[in-house]
């Protein structure tokens, strides 16, 4: 029976009824034990627990009201923090109806104006597989978007419009855009769709929020984390995000560090990690955390301060996150969480040059993210080494006082590598559910990749 109400209120209050429920409990149809039954989390919640049938309607699935009922799920990291465990995929694009309306009459907006979202912990069996039995609704919100985070999704909506304009709809990338992503849907030719101004099909994509807003979602709303916002929605108007980071750091280009630092009144420190701080405060915070920055945090943005040597030479590779051994087993590429954080982060690189006294220079800032050829190519061959080597066995032995092993190094295919990271090897091991020890690894780009990436701000 479909569950009533008269007001959006009805509606939000009934859904924090399911706050702390198992979706073993929630399942009134037997849907866990069906394999073929896709979103598992969402299908259960829609049909047991709202009790309405599956559909696929353009409108919101409580459309009297104009809200759409999602799911998604949360994982908690090593260093405790809560987080998103994915993008949120919304609505199909129709490349040929989309280039013909404004936002306001998008078929994103028309359908994701307002967002019922209930997130679940997702969790894994002893196997490593996930525990729908045990996946539990933690919250229950209605989200709507506002201020900057809906300035940025118009811009993020033109830039996917203008592509399809342009008869690119197939050189679309998750990259492009800030907030409101287009990712991939359906991974098989038989997804290609033909696109208004070129003759070249095009991946089937869907508007998705990104796992980087989501996750700072996660984190507004579970853990009531407080941040700072240093832009405005006015100002978001005129200025894409990215020339607005151009006009924090423009004043400062050229300098030296303890000249920036007098600017700013700072005081510089002597740690390894000096720029970076510096970097922070130029950003107007303390500390090297941009993720207490708000547009930062849903942007998914990292950064990372890059120092060159007088003549340019630069040996630092840049690490990008911890290995999940059984996640990798566990997922193919094109659903892997390292896909997926690839197509979310965007690189902030920060860039100093050491004078002719040894004084590092700020020479200027990059936003970078991944390109999906890149993606698809290297990264992806790279990822599926790591899987098959986990797979066969992972093998390891010493040289001198060194320890060797069988994954794949710098020069596997010039863009990355994995390698430990942390000087506590017996703190990181891993057992996996095989029963392989593993110590822990890191995912790093080479330095000559890094140094190609800025080579056009360094003399």
């Amino acid at each position: 029976m479909a569950f009533e109400y008269e007001t959006i209120d009805d509606l939000v209050s009934y859904a924090r009824e399911a706050e702390g429920e198992y979706l073993k409990d929630i399942d009134k149809q037997n849907m866990l034990e069906n394999t073929n039954v896709k979103g598992k989390v969402g299908t259960i919640i829609e049909a047991s627990y709202f009790g309405y049938e599956i559909n696929s309607k353009p409108e919101p699935d409580f459309a009297d009201v104009g809200v759409e009922l999602k799911t998604t799920g949360l994982k908690k990291l090593k260093n405790g923090q809560l987080s998103a465990k994915e993008r949120l995929v919304l609505n199909i694009i129709n490349y040929e109806d989309e280039v013909k309306v404004d936002f306001e009459d998008s078929s994103f907006w028309k359908k994701n104006a307002k967002l019922l979202i209930f997130f679940y912990t997702y969790t894994r069996d002893k196997d490593g597989k996930p525990d729908y039995r045990h996946f539990q609704i933690v919250k229950t919100v209605l989200h709507e978007f506002t201020g900057t985070d809906l300035e940025i999704i118009k811009q993020d909506f033109e830039d996917i419009k203008a592509k399809i304009l342009s008869g690119e709809a197939h050189m679309i990338s998750e990259g492009d855009t800030n907030i409101l992503g287009a990712c991939t849907k359906g991974a098989t030719a038989k997804s290609l769709r033909m696109q208004p101004y070129s003759e070249t099909p095009a991946k089937q994509r869907a508007f998705s929020l990104k796992q980087g807003y989501m996750t700072a979602l996660v984190r507004k709303y579970i853990k009531d984390t407080k941040m700072i916002s240093f832009t405005s929605p006015e100002e978001l108007e005129g200025k894409t995000f990215e020339e607005l980071l151009h006009d924090y750091f423009r004043p400062y280009i050229g300098k030296r560090d303890i000249d920036i630092a007098d600017d700013l009144n700072h005081q510089l420190s002597r740690s390894k990690n000096k720029l970076a701080l510096l970097s922070s405060r130029i950003l107007g915070i303390q500390g090297t955390s941009l993720n207490r920055i708000e547009e930062f945090s849903k942007l998914n943005i990292k950064f990372k301060t890059i120092r060159a040597t007088k003549t340019g030479t630069m040996q630092e590779s840049m690490s990008f996150g911890n290995v999940d051994y059984e996640e990798i087993l566990q997922e193919d590429w094109e659903e892997s969480s390292l896909k997926m954080e690839m197509e979310s982060i965007k690189w902030l690189f920060i860039v100093f040059q050491e004078d002719e006294e040894g004084n590092p220079v700020l020479k200027g800032i990059k936003l970078w993210n991944v390109p999906e050829s890149i993606l698809d190519d290297e990264i992806r061959n790279f990822y599926n080494e790591v899987k098959r080597i986990l797979q066969e066995g992972f093998e390891e032995w010493p040289v001198g006082k060194q320890r060797r092993n069988n994954f794949p190094k710098s020069g596997f295919n010039g863009v990355c590598h994995l390698r430990t990271k942390g000087a506590n090897r017996e703190k990181s091991m891993v057992t996996l559910s095989d029963g392989q020890r593993i110590p822990g690894h890191a995912f790093w780009f080479n330095s000559r990749f890094v140094k190609n990436l800025v080579q056009e701000l360094i003399d």
